[in-house]
């Protein structure tokens, strides 16, 4: 095999070499297989990225390579002699497409340093806190009742008090997280088919939802202050576009904040529209010790925002209360889409987070997650730089979770997030995050779910070594 041979060669000849190996078997390191087709790094690594999205292989950082247990053919029967080839017809084209949030490399072996997750680490999470708020949630009399369709009143009213403004209970809907809300409000707001601006890049999930809801993403720029109103208004001069989604503070991915002078611009352009604009809040608790940004919903006297907010990332994963703010017939929409999916969100655990927002505790937490979040973030900064010479931040981020980096000219971050993964470091391909095709290619690099901050520094070690390892021939620094 030479050197033009594609992946895709090498990945057929890996299948027809791991048909031939017992389930365990260990298939030749990347150094031999290099030596042995003939090709470089990075066409080794985008082969066995392949197989092991396919479920033939299982990488080990440190170990190596492993033929997978193998499970029946896609078309086969599921085991019990059922045919369910009849579904595919049965089932049209409403396939949710979940590329951008699925993993194609599978759950992260044993040992990986996880930069790519969404949650704090275990250690800065309020496990006292909210094990003993859901024990005393339990053992009240109602626990469990039937909670109102909306939300607890007490719950929603201290939503209101966070949100501000003129914000009030009843415009507030108690959601299971972030992520029901914004697939709650995606259905409720634009019909299937309609345009929804969003911001690029953007957070993947969102893009997910409004795909799932039949609506079309439309990407709208942001540079270093946040979306661009210009550029907004054209989008909806073009689109006809009634929806805009954004990310006001510590935006996910780059962790921009739009700019002062620009939030009522962008209240401005959506109302001249005719449009909602779907603020999406999830990061009101992450910011870095110093101000946290105003939201655009507490400013607006015309129904124009509907807001999202979460108490998931800044406190676990398994806490998942959220809610929706909105006033007019949009929030009766909305409550009515809810109604249908679930009825409510259970009753002790939004009775729980009462208690932990009620709690002087909680407000320590904050503070306290605030100033770990900030040297995490320098740490990691530094680390970067120092690693990945020629890779560019997208600044400092004041909030937030992650780092948004711009990878050196000619390298390819899914190239370069595989090689990582067999490094033993696991981070986010930037390409997930653009709703188009992205302009260069990113990592996001996450400094909030690792143990500790050697945990960071070693972990953009490996992906300096990783990029190293590419080669200036197959992605690396130089490379095409």
């Amino acid at each position: 095999m030479n050197d033009s041979s594609t992946s895709g060669e090498l990945a057929d000849s890996l299948r027809a070499l791991v048909s031939r190996l017992s389930p365990g078997d260990r298939l030749p390191s990347s150094r031999e297989l290099i030596k042995e087709y003939r090709v470089g790094p990075a066409t080794v690594a985008r082969a066995i990225a392949a197989l092991a999205a396919e479920g033939a292989v299982v990488t080990r950082p440190g170990s190596g390579t492993f033929a997978a247990e193998r499970g029946r053919l896609r078309g086969e029967a599921d085991g019990s002699g059922t045919d369910t080839d009849w579904q595919t017809v049965a089932l049209t084209d409403r396939a949710v497409d979940t590329h951008l949030i699925a993993d194609p490399l599978g759950p992260p072996p044993a040992g990986t340093i996880t930069m790519d997750g969404g949650y704090v680490h275990r250690s800065l999470q309020p496990t006292r806190t909210l094990s003993a708020a859901l024990a005393r949630a339990a053992r009240r009399p109602d626990a469990w009742d039937r909670a109102p369709a909306g939300g607890l009143m007490a719950l929603r009213t201290v939503f209101a008090r966070i949100v501000g403004g003129s914000v009030a209970a009843q415009d507030v809907l108690v959601t299971a997280g972030g992520q029901s809300a914004l697939s709650i409000a995606f259905r409720a707001i634009a019909g299937p088919g309609s345009p929804v601006l969003v911001e690029s890049p953007t957070y993947p999930r969102a893009l997910a939802a409004a795909r799932a809801a039949g609506l079309r993403p439309v990407p709208v720029p942001l540079d270093a202050d946040g979306l661009r109103p210009d550029m907004l208004a054209d989008a909806f001069a073009m689109t006809g576009a009634r929806l805009l989604y954004c990310q006001p503070a510590f935006q996910n991915p780059t962790g921009t904040v739009l700019a002062p002078e620009r939030r009522a611009q962008i209240l401005d352009v959506a109302r001249a529209s005719g449009a909602f604009v779907l603020e999406d809040d999830f990061a009101r608790h992450l910011g870095h010790g110093g101000a946290v940004p105003r939201p655009l919903v507490a400013d607006d006297r015309d129904g124009t925002v509907v807001h999202v907010t979460s108490l998931t990332k800044p406190a676990a994963p398994s806490l998942r209360i959220g809610a929706l703010v909105a006033r007019g017939p949009v929030m009766e929409r909305m409550r009515a889409v809810r109604l249908v999916d679930d009825f409510f969100v259970t009753r002790p655990l939004q009775e729980a987070a009462l208690e932990v927002l009620s709690s002087p505790s909680w407000d320590r937490h904050v503070r306290s997650l605030g100033t770990e979040l900030r040297e995490r973030c320098a740490v990691l900064a530094a680390a970067i730089t120092r690693e990945i010479p020629g890779a560019t931040l997208a600044g400092l981020p004041t909030g937030g979770l992650h780092l948004w980096v711009r990878l050196p000219p000619g390298v390819d971050d899914t190239v370069l997030t595989s090689a990582a993964r067999q490094r033993g470091v696991a981070v986010s391909v930037g390409s997930r995050y653009f709703a188009t095709e992205p302009p260069a290619a990113h990592l996001r690099v996450g400094f909030a779910a690792t143990a500790d901050h050697a945990e960071l520094t070693e972990g953009a070690r490996r992906l300096g070594v990783a990029l190293a390892d590419l080669g200036p021939k197959e992605g690396g620094p130089g490379g095409r």
